[in-house]
């Protein structure tokens, strides 16, 4: 479980090591999973071109998800 809420802070590959189920997100997004996964949302979004608000309410939404399953 990550120790903070989701932010534009986390890295791509944090992300994905503590959610897993987040790379289908990612993926939607067009999100740089590979070789960028060592940037911070904030920045993968800005890079890619996508909402960062949009992409962390779907990011929540999947681990909220992630959590109540545990």
């Amino acid at each position: 479980m990550i120790n903070r809420p989701i932010d534009a802070g986390i890295t791509v590959n944090e992300m994905l090591r503590v959610y897993p189920a987040t790379v289908s997100v990612l993926n939607a997004f067009g999100i740089d999973a590979c070789c960028g996964g060592a940037a911070a949302l904030g920045e993968a979004a800005r890079r890619d071109g996508v909402d960062l608000d949009e992409l962390l309410r779907a990011l929540a939404a999947v681990t909220a998800v992630a959590e109540v399953a545990r």
